[in-house]
């Protein structure tokens, strides 16, 4: 009975994340504009709002990118770079191990957007041999990247948009 219950629980989080993504942002930005594979660099601090930054650098190009995120973002993020295994499932495993469970599986995530310096992510799946496609935040996209080991790539355009913005206060865009 309680294995009944898991994977009814495990439906709904999936179907929620599904009618979630199905109503995410729309991507914009020029056809044919190609993501580049990107990695984490680093989780730092802004020496001066004390907001956690995630740094990234394009692997074709070598152009940085910081997003601001939260505290606890940042620790999920900290956690998988420093190859850290919690006793008990965090979040992030918690999806990944919900995912396995269903069979499904996590091909990649793409930072798809910077508009109103807010980014945007997906999570690219594979589940019953069909490609999907979820919104979700980059600070979670990322964290789920890094501890399934796929790819994470940034549209080129974010990088334009990024090296645009001037700096408010010190600090990068927010997730």
């Amino acid at each position: 009975m309680r294995r009944g219950r898991a994977w009814t629980l495990a439906m709904v989080m999936v179907t929620g994340l599904v009618s979630l993504g199905a109503t995410g942002p729309p991507q914009t930005g020029a056809p044919g504009a190609s993501p580049q594979e990107a990695e984490v660099t680093g989780v730092v601090l802004d020496p001066s709002t004390r907001q956690p930054i995630v740094l990234l650098q394009g692997k074709r190009d070598r152009r940085p990118l910081a997003l601001a995120i939260g505290p606890f973002e940042a620790n999920g993020i900290a956690i998988a770079l420093q190859g850290v295994t919690p006793p008990r499932p965090l979040t992030h495993d918690l999806f990944l191990n919900v995912l396995g469970d269903l069979r499904a599986s996590l091909k990649r995530i793409v930072v798809t957007d910077l508009r109103d310096d807010i980014y945007y992510a997906q999570l690219h799946l594979e589940a019953g041999g069909a490609p999907l496609t979820i919104d979700a935040r980059p600070s979670d996209a990322i964290a789920l990247a890094l501890r399934a080991r796929v790819p994470i790539l940034v549209e080129d355009r974010v990088f334009e948009k990024a090296e645009r913005i001037p700096p408010k206060g010190g600090s990068a865009p927010t997730l």
